[in-house]
């Protein structure tokens, strides 16, 4: 049906998370979109079975689908394999969150009311009154509090989370948005989103949401990502 909300979940090694995830998911986008949705889970050839799993859940619902991809080659390419996805099919909110509960599943729903109030992109802040982080260390949250005001100031932004992965897009912003233009590949692509939303001329909301570390399975974060933000960033601006 045309104009649900879908949401992406990009995996990779996620198999100790996956089937609570989407159960967690499913719950509170069947209270906050009772029209209908659909949740896709894009993975990157995982070889610990995630997508194994993900096939056999989506065989026990029908608002579960699976896209398997045979490189792994960031989260930003995973996630426009996604968006391309959920267009195609009729998409008219799409939605982007963590697959290992960093970001918590209630929180779908206050993001969609968001877009629903007006906003063309909500994202999931951190760093808005009412938003935090738990269970990090000093290291972490100077890399990720750093990174958003780096980004922030290059890119001449009022935004105060950049670097955020939970978001809900209405369907026009991702439409405005060149995919094959998109360069990031990692820790920037949520930046250079944004970025381009604001460009275009889109209204972006800030949620505040408490971002929590994973419980289970590896973080994917690496100085090689953070690196890329750092020399990306400037890109943005000035291409």
């Amino acid at each position: 049906m045309s104009g649900e909300p879908w949401l992406i979940l990009p995996t990779y090694n996620e198999a100790e998370n996956i089937e609570a995830i989407l159960a967690a998911s499913g719950e509170v986008l069947e209270r906050a979109a009772p029209e209908g949705f659909s949740v896709l889970v894009v993975d990157d050839g995982s070889p610990d079975g995630t997508g194994e799993i993900a096939d056999r859940l989506a065989a026990e619902h029908d608002w579960v689908q699976v896209l398997h991809r045979t490189e792994k080659n960031g989260i930003g390419p995973a996630y426009l394999a996604g968006f391309r996805h959920a267009l195609a099919n009729g998409a008219g909110y799409v939605m982007e969150m963590d697959s290992d509960f960093s970001h918590d599943p209630a929180d779908l729903a206050r993001l969609l009311e968001a877009v629903h109030a007006g906003a063309d992109l909500a994202l999931g802040s951190r760093y808005v009154p009412g938003g935090g982080v738990t269970d990090w260390g000093l290291l972490r949250r100077f890399i990720s509090e750093g990174g958003s005001t780096y980004a922030r100031l290059v890119l001449g932004l009022r935004v105060r989370d950049l670097t955020g992965g939970f978001k809900c897009f209405r369907r026009e912003v991702l439409e405005s948005i060149h995919f094959d233009g998109v360069r990031s590949q990692g820790y920037a692509f949520q930046v250079e989103l944004t970025y381009r939303a604001v460009r275009a001329g889109f209204r972006v909301v800030e949620v505040p949401i408490v971002f929590k570390d994973r419980e289970r399975g590896q973080s994917k974060m690496s100085w090689r990502i953070a690196a890329e933000a750092m020399w990306l960033v400037p890109r943005l601006r000035f291409r």
